[in-house]
């Protein structure tokens, strides 16, 4: 009998495989290509955020030695270059269609925000590419902005968009108002308030980037670009913008500094890099300096909810209402309108409210369109309810621990209807929830609450429990695909469609492929990123790949167990019933003859077996049985100095349900990741324009500030592994519940800090300076609700 190799198993904490190549510097990013005859491109953008273009003088620029060409609208035009277009439409209040403006590569006439392109400039080298830009002079007749929500919505406000007089692109109402409005007449507490989630930018380490080429002999494009969605991506660009058909447009995306959503939609810079490729014949590089990033980089958040939540005498909920403004920005981003309505189901939380009535408008401003960003609707939905629950146990006096247990929904309830938008496959809330406060001692906090008194310091415990959507839509959950290929060798080649940015898919799948066919994690490959190596994929996002890219290799992986069975039959003169799979060896039941899969493929690739007509080949494209509801509860302790405002996060704890576990290692870095990311949010990070010129003044990280490694306490987490009935092994995912829960943990902490002076909670984000003035304002009368 052979000897049985040692494959990676699901539930292992098996540390990273791609780690090593990244920490050695051997990553593989779009600007580490070295590409024959390239030229260089810089984009010139607006310096105002609305306003008539008059003219574009290009002279002194194409004077410029060394300058290629520069491209602006009219040769978009003329060369029948099309616009961008939104993944989905909306209907507005009256029922018809949203409006889409023109998202053209280049700024036609006018313009819509700070930073949009208007013309791009081809170059030698960077650096006369650089300096040509700069000697472009484009002359703008300045009309007023509005950058903010309220600016955007007032009955006088300038309008972003000619067509769309209200500033209003689309109005999308959930629930059932009449039932909720009985709900609240019959409701003993009424409670209100106005949140209001900042806007930021996602900032991943890699820049964004991208070099297009154009194949004049075959007709074809290719582009070099780091996308979360390369095949999404690919189907936008030829068939919209370039006007071909998707197979005539190749994506490759090597390895990704980080994504966060920001990568997954589609911005000019990728249609400019292919046209200018087509137009000079040759290859076209653009990358994205940081300045460059925080103007052209579409941002994210940006909204402001109204919300009341009715209650009874015994503190049970009974209704929710909200209306929501979320800002789209200039232009509407690939998934914008999907995110702002499609992930709002999150409102629910692991409550039984019943009715709801949910309004949904999306704002008009001239500011960079809105992208997904970690979450992606789901913190600012959790954010709603998990804030009015910390406000309302104020009022009818039960604490926030058992007012949110009295309202949780049992797990003898699932699968639960919430009655807005979801229903949830599994879950057992209060288990999750007593561990996290389990984990977070929380019956002592009082001591500790005392203890920080005597030193001066305000001590603050919040809590927040997230639910979110994974691996949809509901009901329709979209598909994934994977291949699986032997070498000569024998080795295993795994081709997937989902993008491996940070998740850990090279270990991920290994482990997958070890459970389903005992593979050598040694002797298996990953391969992902080129859409002419898969045509049909879908890609990263919404914490979708391991359940959904699993259950496309675990159906390719059964197909090979098929096959290999009647190859290994032929191998041993025996019939196909006598042969048994297991731990990656074929076996002659009763008998000691077996064959590794390796070695099995090894003698088909070198026809060393008869039936050539067979090979241990697959290919599968698979969705889950519906989607599933990751679930976490956060616990977050924070201490402030009233003398200077400074908060310290003192001590951070989660309880999580994602279904049983892929990697330990892995998810546990998806939380911490996920979980600074909403730390950030909340104390630091702010993209701010200025509210009569609508210039930006957080242009780069000297005014965004960003959390540092020791600004957050060590995170302390503990997994209830309650499985789904949808996908494999229960997979439920993980990549967003760490930020989802996160932002409002942190608030609460603060505004409970906060009680103890008599303050209030200030805007987020929550920084120093603003919590120090809202604690000298107390003593003047204070501030009554959030401050806005």
């Amino acid at each position: 009998m052979e000897n049985k190799v040692k494959p990676l198993r699901f539930g292992d904490a098996t540390q990273r495989f791609e780690d090593d190549r990244f920490l050695t510097g051997n990553g593989q990013y779009v600007t580490d290509s070295e590409i024959e005859n390239v030229a260089y491109a810089k984009i010139v953008r607006s310096n105002h955020a609305s306003g008539r273009i008059i003219g574009i003088d290009l002279a002194a620029a194409k004077k410029l030695t060394g300058v290629i060409d520069i491209l602006t609208y009219e040769a978009a035009k003329k060369d029948n270059i099309g616009n961008i277009k939104s993944f989905m439409k909306r209907l507005k209040a009256d029922g018809s269609p949203n409006f889409e403006p023109n998202y053209s590569l280049l700024a036609e006439s006018s313009i819509h925000h700070i930073g949009e392109a208007i013309a791009m400039v081809i170059a030698e080298d960077e650096s006369i590419a650089q300096q040509a830009s700069e000697m472009i002079n484009v002359e703008v007749e300045v009309t007023p902005a509005v950058t903010q929500i309220r600016q955007a919505i007032a009955h006088d406000a300038p309008q972003v968009w000619d067509e769309e007089p209200t500033n209003i692109c689309f109005v999308e109402s959930l629930g059932d108002s009449l039932s909720t409005n009985k709900a609240f007449e019959t409701a003993d507490y009424i409670i209100e308030d106005e949140f209001t989630i900042s806007r930021v930018i996602a900032s991943p380490m890699e820049t964004r980037s991208a070099i297009g080429f154009f194949d004049k002999k075959t007709g074809k494009y290719q582009l070099r670009t780091g996308t979360q969605v390369p095949h999404l991506i690919r189907n936008e660009l030829a068939v919209n913008v370039l006007g071909v058909r998707a197979d005539d447009l190749r994506i490759i995306s090597p390895d990704i500094g980080g994504g966060f959503g920001l990568k997954a939609s589609v911005q000019r810079e990728l249609g400019l890099v292919l046209w200018a490729s087509k137009r000079l014949n040759r290859p076209v590089r653009w990358v994205a300096d940081r300045s460059d990033s925080f103007l052209g980089d579409h941002h994210a958040r940006d909204n402001i909810a109204q919300v009341s939540l009715a209650l009874d005498s015994t503190g049970h909920f009974l209704g929710l209402r909200v209306n929501m403004y979320c800002a789209i920005g200039a232009f509407i981003d690939s998934f914008a309108l999907h995110i702002m309505v499609n992930n709002v189901g999150g409102l629910s939380g692991p409550y039984n409210i019943g009715n709801y009535d949910v309004n949904i408008n999306g704002v008009f401003t001239n500011t960079q369109p809105i992208a997904p960003y970690r979450g992606a609707g789901r913190p600012e939905a959790t954010y709603c309810i998990e804030r009015i629950i910390d406000i309302a146990s104020r009022t009818v006096g039960i604490s926030p621990i058992e007012l949110r247990h009295r309202n949780m929904v049992g797990s003898d309830a699932m699968p639960f209807n919430t009655g807005l938008t979801f229903v949830y496959d599994s879950g057992d809330f209060k288990k999750v929830m007593d561990s996290a406060l389990s984990l977070a001692n929380t019956k002592t906090f009082h001591l500790r609450k005392e203890e920080a008194k005597k030193r001066g310091r305000l001590l603050g415990q919040g809590i927040s429990y997230a639910v979110e959507i994974a691996n949809g839509p509901q009901e329709t959950p979209g598909h994934e695909v994977a291949k699986i290929n032997f070498t000569s060798n024998g080795n295993a080649k795994i081709t997937v469609g989902s993008h491996n940015h940070g998740q850990g898919h090279e270990t991920a799948f290994r482990q997958l492929a070890g459970e389903f066919l005992g593979l050598d994690p040694e002797r298996t490959t990953i391969e992902f990123g080129d859409t002419d190596l898969i045509h049909d994929a879908i890609g990263t996002f919404g914490s979708r790949s391991a359940a959904t890219c699993g259950a496309a290799i675990q159906t390719a992986s059964l197909e090979i167990i098929k096959k290999g069975k009647i190859i290994a039959s032929d191998e041993f003169e025996t019939t196909i019933d006598d042969i048994n799979f297991s731990d990656g060896n074929f076996l002659v039941s009763g008998t000691d003859l077996s064959i590794n899969i390796h070695n099995l493929a090894k003698k088909m690739e070198n026809q060393e077996i008869e039936k050539k007509q067979l090979n241990l080949n697959a290919f599968a494209k698979s969705s889950p049985i519906d989607c599933t509801f990751p679930n976490a509860c956060h616990v977050c302790e924070v201490e402030i100095d009233p003398e200077t405002g400074f908060v310290e996060i003192k001590a951070y704890y989660l309880a999580d349900d994602v279904g049983h576990v892929l990697n330990p290692l892995i998810l546990e870095g998806q939380f911490h990741g996920g979980i600074a990311q909403g730390i950030g949010q909340a104390l630091y990070e702010e993209i701010i324009f200025d509210g009569s010129t609508g210039q930006l003044l957080t242009g780069s990280f000297m005014d965004y500030c960003f959390p540092r490694a020791d600004d957050f306490p060590p995170i302390q987490m503990i997994n209830c592994n309650i499985p789904s009935p949808n996908t494999i092994f229960g997979l439920k995912g993980a990549g967003e519940a760490g930020t989802v829960g996160s932002i409002v943990a942190v608030m609460n902490a603060i505004s409970d800090a906060l009680k103890e002076a008599g303050a209030s909670l200030p805007a987020m984000p929550v920084t120093s300076e603003r919590i120090w003035k809202t604690l000298r304002d107390t003593g003047n009368g204070g501030l009554s609700g959030e401050q806005k």
